[in-house]
């Protein structure tokens, strides 16, 4: 090892890097983005404005258009305000740091989204995962119980969750939050709020110790990449000092604002991806060898129950058929032999379907 790298900490070097397949050539099924674009007219509306921007000058820091425009549209309770970030990730970093006191503690339900876990270690916080039932949902008495024991500074709890993509149930949620109490923060992560039918936004002013994080990526902007978090206002006063100041490049921000303005666009596009998601959980479900689990966001978790192939296989044989998705087996213990698939159009769930059904046969 060079001497230059012995600088590096120890355990960033033990740590892999975050993987992005390459995707050319291959129907993109692993990411959850949604697969409608803009109408050429609105696209040619957002060429325009974004063309008459001064590139030449920062972002304003406050963001206040942008922030205005999220308030009304997203309906963020009166009162409350949002922070602004380059995707949930960068929001995950600026509470992390901002909470990382010395002994400090992350909590989470797992399987669950990986950044919770890599932000606490990048932050030197040390991260407590609470394994899930075998049906996925929350174990509320081990919850409670790690709480108890471990007073964390933040807990997570996504709704819906990633990879498993259920939602949990509310009452075990309310029950967390009212054990976690004035000892810590609740993050409520609804990167998946778009398809779920619900969210918790609007009890957001009853838990002072709540905290709401949404992103527009999974709505249909992953390229500008942008998320929300809203929180009582001396919580988001903290956060922002952690936040870099022109943490949103101008693009992102004309953009956000110019398709927030025509959020009905989005909105029906929601909606056919939830219809779409109702058809291929039955198509999936009416295969041999495959259990699909129910689903409330834009993505399917599903389980292969083959004689002799694996999840691995499936998988495998899927991108020989020129189709990506998600292989989330090696993940956690309870996602063995499962598959991760993204709703998307009718034409490329059925590419997907008849190159499953064809990667199953021996």
């Amino acid at each position: 090892m060079s001497p230059q790298l012995s600088i590096v900490r120890d355990d960033v070097r033990a740590l892999a890097a975050y993987h992005v397949p390459d995707a050319s050539g291959l129907v993109k099924l692993d990411a959850m983005e949604n697969p409608y674009t803009l109408p050429p007219e609105l696209q040619q509306q957002l060429g325009e404005r974004l063309g008459a921007l001064a590139l030449n000058r920062y972002p304003v820091p406050s963001y206040a258009s942008l922030k205005a425009a999220i308030r009304n549209t997203m309906r963020i309770p009166a009162g409350f305000d949002v922070i602004l970030g380059n995707g949930s990730d960068e929001l995950i970093t600026i509470v992390s740091t901002a909470c990382a006191k010395p002994g400090a503690k992350v909590l989470a339900p797992v399987p669950g989204f990986v950044m919770y876990a890599m932000s606490a270690q990048l932050a030197g916080l040390d991260f407590i995962g609470v394994p899930l039932r075998a049906d996925f949902s929350l174990d509320l008495d081990a919850m409670l119980a790690a709480i108890r024991a471990q007073r964390p500074a933040i807990t997570y709890l996504a709704y819906p969750n990633n990879p498993t993509g259920n939602l949990f149930d509310l009452e075990a949620m309310l029950a967390i939050i009212h054990e976690v109490g004035d000892t810590g923060l609740v993050v409520v992560d609804e990167a998946y709020q778009p398809f779920a039918g619900t969210s918790f936004l609007p009890r957001l002013p009853e838990y002072p110790n709540v905290v709401l994080m949404r992103t527009v990526s999974k709505l249909g902007l992953a390229g500008i990449r942008l998320g929300y978090l809203s929180a009582a206002s001396a919580l988001l006063a903290e956060f922002d000092k952690v936040r870099p100041p022109y943490n949103v490049n101008v693009l992102s921000e004309a953009a956000a604002q110019f398709v927030l303005e025509h959020a009905d666009v989005l909105d029906v596009q929601a909606e056919a991806i939830c219809v779409e998601r109702a058809k291929l959980a039955e198509a999936l479900t009416a295969l041999p060898g495959v259990e699909a689990f129910p689903s409330a966001a834009n993505f399917i978790l599903l389980r292969i129950h083959h004689a002799g192939l694996s999840g691995a296989e499936v998988f495998e044989r899927l991108l020989q058929r020129k189709v990506l998705v998600k292989n989330v087996g090696k993940m956690h213990p309870l996602l063995a032999n499962c598959l991760r698939v993204t709703v998307s159009t009718p034409q490329e769930n059925a590419v997907f379907l008849a190159a499953l059904q064809s990667s199953l046969m021996s």
